[in-house]
């Protein structure tokens, strides 16, 4: 027969002698801590919308658990040696509490639902350490009041008592998600009202908080390490944004420049943006000429045909791509800060590896379709707008939505919206309707269908030339800019001469990102030489002279490709630029002062005595050279040497030599007719 404890309680054990321990300063501030911890447990609020019971279990045991911590904080009293032991791992155990709680209510609740049985499980856990923390804890033993003890005993029942614990209705809405995905994956259109059912139970009842939730889902896939979960986050994304569309509508437009999420524009240094995309880098590579690209970015450039380096113009001894590490570490220094997610490498290939979720693929597809109906319907400027930014935001995720868009005749529908009427009444529109083009354009396979599709590049050109703001404009201009990546289009933009003068206008009176992109776009037609005599035709090189003090690294590598490919009109414009360049030797930063130092020695060797002696002429132009070859790049130190001979060559009355050091010497002597050209 057992006897009840109720009635005959055990007998107290008598300690051994020194198990007592008299709280000390450390000992109060542990027992202070975790007071300070379980009120913040106490405080929080149940979980929303999922594990309501399991975690405002946890909350009313931390609350308990507050009292017990309070009273041993108003009332010190020495303690036993297990005790403190007792603490300090309750203490790991309630941070372990606060994390899950955070967690779950500060997350993606699509994912919290999917993972709603382990997260049920790990509540469980918790609870069973807390349990065996409390059938330790020796209050017995020490000086507690009745009531106390009395707490502590409810408290070791109620977590002993604890069971796993799983509401029917998380899990059936579990089910329910789980069917919707298999309908998609089917390519069956789900439900619409069962959709609406489903999310508005998860509190996703407008476009707002279906926005948040898909911004949720991205950052999961960065914490996730297995390619399995992976792929099921990204179909949950796929699930949200369809039922964004087809139940709530758009977002509420933005214009926030090409949608960088991370920062805005003006925030990011500029050494930490890739040269081609203009964006923040990921994943930073060194090419063989030594520029630093987003390997993203580069990639796309070597795999559309080119065999030179973007802004050197060099062409490479090799593709191969090595990692800059280095600058990748500053960059994700930089992002912790400002507290922006930074994916490294591996992650962004097992994202990549597993974005083609064929659920994700076909939840795509009936998000696109939806979008494309509804804009073709669309009568007032006002419905298009959220329609085109929902476009624009898809076409920036990734190459399966840019597929489907252009698949599903979109182009022929954003043409509507890049006119000037558009601009002026709907600016917002017009910028929307220009930056899907360029999203589309980052896909190989769309700036074929971009360029024969009629009248979008004039509509693309409409827009450089009147559009509504500067990014309308900049943004045409990086259209531009990605369509001459194809060595044809280059050839055939380069032969309109309102792309080259918009082009123009624009690096002259924009602003700076504007300046820049228009830049870009003009260093790449500048790879084409034909177009090359078009633009100093324009007056590239009186543009340069301009642009060079807002942007010197851009500005400076394409005076050195238009020199190089120009002929001798174009030698003859550069006369006046030879004193800037000086300058910029000494003061430039290392990528420009190397892109000035290779400038200056291919308009000298190409220009002759009358440029080098302009270069000459420039106070201390020895000394800035000297100073170069000590401390530049690679390619910086053997520019300036060559720089130097040509300097002391001239200066001893011989020819202007036309190799660099690595290359078998021979001088060449100007022409008379040459120096004529210059000299007129």
């Amino acid at each position: 027969m057992t006897v009840s404890p109720q009635i005959f309680p055990p007998r107290k054990r008598r300690p051994p002698a020194g198990a007592f321990l008299a709280p000390n300063l450390s000992d109060l501030k542990l027992v202070q801590s975790l007071l300070i911890l379980s009120q913040e447990i106490s405080s929080f609020k149940p979980i929303p919308f999922l594990l309501k019971r399991n975690s405002l279990s946890i909350i009313r045991k931390a609350k308990l658990l507050a009292i017990l911590f309070d009273e041993l904080l108003r009332n010190p009293i020495p303690f036993l040696s297990p005790t403190l032991l007792c603490f300090e791992e309750m203490y790991i155990v309630l941070q372990r509490v606060k994390t899950l709680i955070e967690d779950c209510s500060n997350g993606s609740r699509m994912w919290l639902l999917i993972q709603t049985e382990s997260m049920a499980s790990s509540f469980y856990e918790v609870t069973l350490e807390l349990s065996t923390l409390l059938d330790i804890f020796p209050a017995e033993e020490i000086d507690l009041s009745q009531d106390i003890q009395e707490l502590v005993i409810l408290i070791r029942r109620q977590c002993s008592q604890a069971k796993t614990f799983l509401d029917p209705n998380d899990y059936n809405l579990r089910h329910q998600v789980l069917t919707m995905l298999d309908l998609i994956r089917k390519q069956i259109v789900p439900d619409h009202s069962k959709l609406a059912e489903i999310f508005d139970k998860l509190g996703l009842r407008n476009s707002s908080t279906c926005k948040e939730e898909i911004e949720s889902l991205e950052d999961e896939v960065q914490n996730q390490i297995d390619e399995k979960s992976k792929s099921e986050v990204v179909a949950l994304i796929g699930l949200v944004r369809y039922a964004k569309c087809v139940l709530y509508g758009a977002s509420t437009p933005t214009c926030d420049r090409r949608q960088r999420k991370v920062v805005p524009e003006a925030n990011i240094p500029s050494a930490f943006r890739c040269p081609i995309s203009l964006d923040l880098m990921r994943d930073p590579v060194v090419v063989a000429t030594g520029q630093t690209y987003d390997r993203e970015s580069i990639n796309q450039w070597i795999e559309s045909g080119h065999d030179t380096c973007p802004m050197t113009v060099q062409r490479l001894a090799h593709t191969n791509l090595i990692p800059n590490l280095a600058l990748k570490n500053l960059i994700g220094m930089w992002c912790r800060e400002q507290k922006i997610p930074f994916e490294t490498a591996g992650n962004n290939k097992n994202v990549n590896a597993v974005i083609r979720n064929k659920a994700a693929i076909e939840a795509t597809k009936m998000t696109v379709s939806f979008l494309v109906n509804k804009l073709s319907l669309s009568q007032s400027f006002e419905t298009a707008n959220g329609v085109v930014y929902e476009l624009r935001a898809l076409a920036k995720t990734n190459s399966d939505s840019r597929t489907c868009m252009a698949e599903a005749g979109a182009i022929p529908l954003l043409l509507r919206y890049l006119g000037s009427d558009v601009g002026s009444e709907m600016p917002n529109l017009q910028v929307n309707a220009i930056t899907t083009i360029l999203n589309l354009s980052i896909l190989e396979a769309n700036k074929t269908k971009i360029m024969e599709t009629d009248g979008a590049l004039n509509g693309v050109i409409e827009v450089l030339w009147s559009g509504a703001t500067w990014e309308a404009k900049a943004n045409a201009a990086a259209t531009i800019f990605s369509l001459s990546g194809v060595h044809s289009f280059r050839k055939r933009l380069g032969r309109k001469a309102r792309v080259i003068k918009g082009l123009m206008d624009l690096a002259r009176s924009g602003n700076t990102c504007s300046k820049k992109d228009a830049l870009m776009a003009i260093l790449n037609l500048a790879g084409d030489r034909e177009t090359v005599g078009r633009l100093v035709e324009a007056g590239v090189v009186e543009m340069v002279k301009e642009a060079v003090n807002v942007l010197p690294k851009e500005a400076i590598t394409i005076l050195e490709v238009v020199v190089k490919k120009g002929g001798i009109v174009a030698i003859a414009a550069a006369y006046n630029v030879v004193r800037k360049l000086g300058t910029l030797l000494r003061q430039g930063s290392e990528a420009t002062r190397e892109s000035a130092a290779a400038s200056l020695v291919t308009i000298c060797r190409t220009g002759g005595s009358e440029m080098v002696a302009e270069l000459a002429s420039i106070s201390g132009i020895e000394r800035i050279i000297w100073e170069l070859m000590g401390s530049g790049t690679m390619r910086s130190r053997r520019k300036a040497a060559t720089l130097l001979r040509i300097l002391r060559r001239w200066a001893a009355g011989l020819d202007v030599e036309f190799v660099d050091l690595h290359t078998t010497t021979a001088n060449v002597t100007i022409s008379s007719s040459s120096r004529a050209a210059l000299a007129s």
